[in-house]
C-alpha cells in the first residue's frame, strides 16, 4: 500500500494534467494532448528504441551471466575466487558513473580509440567509429550489460544451488541423457523459468532507465524517460501536458506487463515434476 499510493498519485496527477483539468496553462478538459502524442512518431519511436535497447542488453546479459555459471560456478561460491570480486565490482557504482566510464571508454578521444591508434590500426583517432551517441546506442548497451550481468550471474548462481541442478543433471544423465540434452533440458529452463518474473522487471527497468541513455544517446530516437523528461523540462510550457501523457502511457504499458506477470497463469512456481515431461520430450 505505501508503494501503491505515491505511484496512484502521481499517475493520477499527471492524468488531470494531461487532459487539462489542472495546470499553469490549462482551458478546460481535452484531448487534444493525448492526441498529438498518439500520433506523433517520435512517441512510438522512442518506445521501439526502448524496448530494443531492453530486449539485446538483457539477453546478452543472461547468456553472458549463464556462461560465468555453468563454466565458473565454483569460483563464484568461493568468497576469495577473482571472478567473485570481478563480479560484485560493477554492483557498486550508479548508472551516471558507469555512463561516464562507457563515455571514457568507448568515445572518438577514449581510451580504445586511442589503443587502435597507437598500434597503427587507423591512421587518424578522428576515424574511430562513432560508438557513443550512435544510431544502434552501442555504448547504452555496453552500460547496461556492464550493470545487469553480475546480478543475473548471483541470481542464477543462488537458482542453481536452490534447484539442485547438479542433481536433476545426474538424474538426467543416469536415465540416458547426454550432456548438451541434460543443459537444454534441464538446466536451462529450470533456471530460466525460475527466473522469469525477475528478468522481466530487469527489461522494464531498462526500458526505464535515464542516466545512461541522457549521456549516451542521441537527440532521435531518445529512449522514452528522456523523451518525456526533456518534454517536461523545455520552455515551452505547452508541451508539458504531452509530457505528462508520455508518462501516462508508459504507465499503463508497464502496468499491462506487470498484470500479466504476477496475475496470469504462466507465472506459477515451478516444481520438480516438469524433470521427467522435459526428459521424455
Amino acid at each position: 500500500m505505501l508503494t501503491i499510493l505515491p505511484v496512484g498519485g502521481g499517475f493520477v496527477y499527471a492524468f488531470l494534467y494531461s487532459i487539462g483539468t489542472i495546470g499553469i496553462l490549462n482551458n478546460g478538459f481535452t484531448l487534444s494532448h493525448w492526441v498529438n502524442v498518439l500520433t506523433d512518431t517520435s512517441f512510438w519511436f522512442s518506445l521501439g528504441y526502448s524496448f530494443y535497447i531492453a530486449i539485446v542488453s538483457v539477453s546478452i546479459s543472461i547468456l553472458l551471466a549463464l556462461t560465468i555459471v555453468l563454466f565458473w560456478k565454483k569460483s563464484l561460491v568461493s568468497n576469495n575466487s577473482i571472478v567473485s570480486y570481478l563480479l560484485y565490482i560493477p554492483l557498486c557504482f550508479p548508472a551516471i558513473v558507469v555512463a561516464l566510464f562507457s563515455f571514457q571508454v568507448w568515445s572518438k578521444s577514449g581510451l580504445i580509440s586511442r589503443i587502435v591508434s597507437h598500434l597503427g590500426i587507423l591512421t587518424e583517432i578522428t576515424s574511430f567509429p562513432d560508438l557513443t551517441n550512435d544510431t544502434y546506442g552501442f555504448s547504452i548497451l555496453y552500460s547496461c550489460i556492464l550493470m545487469i550481468t553480475p546480478f543475473f550471474a548471483i541470481l542464477f548462481s543462488n537458482l542453481y544451488k536452490q534447484e539442485q541442478i547438479d542433481h536433476l543433471k545426474n538424474i538426467a544423465m543416469s536415465l540416458g541423457a547426454t550432456k548438451t540434452q541434460a543443459l537444454f533440458k534441464i538446466v536451462l529452463p529450470v533456471i530460466l523459468k525460475k527466473a522469469k518474473i525477475t528478468i522481466s522487471l530487469f527489461i522494464v527497468f531498462v526500458m526505464s532507465s535515464y542516466e545512461i541513455p541522457l549521456l549516451l544517446g542521441r537527440q532521435n530516437p531518445q529512449m522514452i524517460s528522456v523523451l518525456a523528461i526533456q518534454k517536461l523540462q523545455r520552455f515551452n510550457l505547452n508541451d508539458i501536458p504531452q509530457a505528462y501523457a508520455i508518462a501516462c502511457l508508459y504507465m499503463i504499458f508497464i502496468g499491462l506487463i506487470l498484470y500479466f506477470l504476477f496475475f496470469s497463469k504462466s507465472s506459477t512456481q515451478l516444481s520438480v515434476s516438469p524433470l521427467k515431461r522435459n526428459f521424455d520430450d
